[in-house]
């Protein structure tokens, strides 16, 4: 489950002058939104809305919280548990609490797409007290203004894909081996291999599936596979950068004459074993081969596959959705499958990753992150900016840096080796609706050290 926190920023300050001692000033108590919004439309007759302190409170106080709306009335739309007066609400901080929360309550059904609702923390009245991060939060029908999101990639066996909707604030999850091929969805016949558990193919010299086994292939094997070190091998895996015309498997021919038997390297399964702490165990045993055809049909595809030495062969017709960027199939089930939301419902993707490492060929990569180029989504990185991630606004976006390549955030925010995120580095993406977002790596590890427990912080550019 998503956990969500806030990056809180403190200092101490050091006064002092050549004839005095250092005075060090306390840091305040922080209080501040965990999110800085929500959608109004998804709220199912209430929602809790929380906020949280910089530390355990030390004594007793009192938080006001203003409420400001569009085209919404309280008492007629909403109400607040505990009850506003005059649009303010006031919460307890009670000694020892490290948060707190109220709800706010749907009223008739009334909430619609043109209404706002604003809270604003207007004071925190305890002693040494400040307002810092997140001091508003807003429910509305339009993109998520952002925030921190933990991505649910599963601990050190990294088991899980997890798309990412930024304007929804939203991630859906696939384990990495639940898909083997996707059909594109678009105008080319095009189709993918899963490069998260590094599966590799190569075409072979006849169209006749019934003719290959294992003797006929056993030259091939030691080259079809990721990570060999041979710099020819990126041939047997999809471009990293997401063009779709430059996949292992060639465009599916009109003319079935031109349409191979491939040679599948069906990858390594999830790994399984628990490794030292801040190490990772990406990959499992090997899952093996299959031999497989892929023919047009219609507007859609053709797909004929078997073992290695089977005689025999299964056929699976798969139509196209154009509402999805591919329509996935697994060798597991003999099914297709249900792997991205829809191509305009999301913007990047926490994966397991075959990339492609110059002079060296294909290589498995952890802790990868790619963006829906073929969704529309572009992005841009920024090392060592001269303006910094807190004052980098609308203005400061270079949309001549935009690239489509998948890979422009990649691997490129953390290091493996110290364990943790780059701070030097931030990036821009502008998503299939045309919002610009900026967006920060907190934490590769969590509070134990374990890997697979990525953070970041985003913020929709207005």
């Amino acid at each position: 489950m998503k956990k969500l926190h806030i990056l809180f920023l403190f200092s101490i300050a050091i006064l002092s002058s050549c004839s005095e001692e250092p005075i060090f000033v306390e840091d305040p108590f922080v209080v501040a939104f965990k999110e800085t919004s929500g959608q109004l439309l998804e709220i199912e007759n209430q929602k809790e809305i929380a906020l949280v302190y910089s530390e355990a409170a030390t004594e007793d106080g009192t938080l006001r919280i203003q409420i400001n709306t569009e085209n919404a009335l309280y008492g007629r739309d909403f109400v607040t548990i505990p009850a506003a007066i005059n649009n303010e609400l006031s919460l307890s901080i009670s000694v020892n609490e490290t948060e707190t929360n109220f709800q706010i309550v749907e009223l008739n059904n009334s909430f619609t797409d043109v209404m706002k609702i604003t809270f604003l923390i207007a004071s925190v009245e305890i002693e040494n007290s400040n307002i810092q991060g997140y001091a508003s939060h807003q429910l509305s029908d339009s993109s998520h203004l952002g925030g921190t999101f933990l991505a649910t990639v599963g601990g050190p066996n990294e088991p899980n894909q997890v798309y990412i909707d930024l304007s929804s604030n939203k991630e859906t999850l696939i384990r990495r081996n639940a898909w083997d091929l996707g059909f594109y969805a678009s105008d080319e016949f095009i189709v993918t291999i899963n490069g998260s558990i590094y599966m590799a193919t190569s075409a072979l010299e006849t169209t006749d599936i019934n003719t290959v086994n294992s003797a006929t292939v056993s030259s091939l094997k030691s080259m079809v596979a990721v990570g060999t070190f041979n710099p020819d091998n990126k041939a047997y895996v999809d471009a990293v950068n997401g063009n779709i015309l430059e996949t292992a498997i060639g465009e599916i021919s009109e003319d079935d004459s031109q349409n191979p038997v491939y040679l599948l390297n069906l990858g390594a399964d999830v790994g399984t074993t628990q490794p030292p702490t801040g190490s990772i165990a990406i990959a499992g045993d090997a899952r093996g081969w299959k031999k497989i055809r892929i023919l047009r049909q219609g507007n859609g595809y053709k797909l004929q596959y078997a073992d290695l030495d089977a005689t025999s062969y299964n056929e699976v017709l798969i139509a196209k959705d154009t509402d999805f960027n591919f329509t996935f199939f697994s060798f597991n089930t003999d099914e297709i499958v249900s792997v991205e939301p829809q191509k305009l419902q999301w913007d990047i993707c926490f994966t397991v990753f075959t990339n492609v490492i110059p002079n060296a060929g294909s290589y498995g990569f952890s802790d990868f992150v790619i963006h829906n180029r073929k969704g529309g989504v572009t992005s841009y990185s920024l090392l060592d900016s001269a303006v910094s991630y807190e004052d980098f606004n609308a203005s400061n976006v270079d949309t001549t840096l935009l690239k489509e390549n998948q890979t422009v955030i990649g691997s490129s925010w953390r290091d493996v080796f110290k364990r943790k995120v780059n701070t030097n580095i931030f990036y821009v993406l502008e998503d299939s609706n045309n919002n610009y977002y900026k967006i920060r790596f907190l934490d590769l590890v969590d509070g134990n050290g374990e890997r697979g427990y990525p953070r970041f912080e985003y913020t929709l550019l207005q």
